[in-house]
């Protein structure tokens, strides 16, 4: 430690200006998110969400491109904390379970994170409606495919292949993806729209890949009904 009791190689901490920035910033989110659960996405304009923080539109604009970008906000935030998660994965672990891991062990971490920012609660209030506003969802899944392509070079570095030959990677992603959305889509026409749930929902689906991938899933009664056919 130096003479001002500081530790030497600490990040530094941000300054007045930064940190007044920064809370304005998180205002106009939870402000966004607040209205959007409230009245929808189509019924919140930019004008409400700056009104709400008592700054100008001019100000919102400083901060957010648009919308459709402090609505997702939230979210990018997870999937920023999901793709650190794989990059941290022991390097011996099987690509699959890597994924698997990094989705289940940081979702506590990832919540907490949220819940600096915004209730949890309101949260998935607002993942519910991205699930079912179109110009949402589309935003959101084209950011998933963006992430699938980051998690793809990741996986491809770990296991030391070259992503743009050899397709593995991208495939096991995109397989990735599509069992998250099976679990997203499965919890929003769920009654209980609890983190635990979606969490519980994603453990169940992403224990189903291995079995739905490599098993017959024809039961043996089944089986002796079709051959008596």
């Amino acid at each position: 430690m130096d003479t001002v009791g500081t530790v030497v190689g600490a990040p530094p901490q941000p300054g007045l200006r930064e940190r007044k920035k920064q809370r304005t910033r998180d205002a106009l989110v939870r402000a966004a998110l607040e209205l959007i659960a409230t009245r929808g996405y189509d019924g919140t304009t930019v004008d409400d969400i700056a009104a709400a923080v008592d700054v100008s539109q001019r100000t919102f604009f400083r901060y957010f491109a648009s919308k459709e970008e402090v609505a997702l906000f939230v979210p990018r935030l997870a999937e920023q904390r999901i793709a650190e998660a794989v990059r941290a994965r022991p390097r011996d672990e099987a690509p699959l379970e890597t994924l698997r891991r990094a989705v289940l062990d940081s979702w506590d971490a990832i919540n907490e994170a949220v819940g600096e920012l915004v209730p949890v609660e309101l949260h998935m209030r607002v993942y519910r409606v991205i699930e079912s506003t179109p110009a949402l969802l589309a935003a959101h899944l084209r950011r998933a495919a963006e992430l699938e392509e980051e998690l793809a070079g990741v996986i491809a570095e770990r296991e030391g292949l070259d992503v743009d030959t050899d397709p593995r990677p991208r495939i096991l992603v995109a397989a990735f993806g599509g069992v998250i959305r099976v679990a997203e889509r499965r919890w929003t026409e769920g009654d209980d729209l609890s983190a635990e749930a979606l969490r519980e929902l994603m453990r169940t689906c992403l224990d189903h890949v291995g079995p739905a991938l490599a098993t017959n899933w024809r039961t043996t009664a089944s089986l002796n009904r079709h051959n008596e056919t």
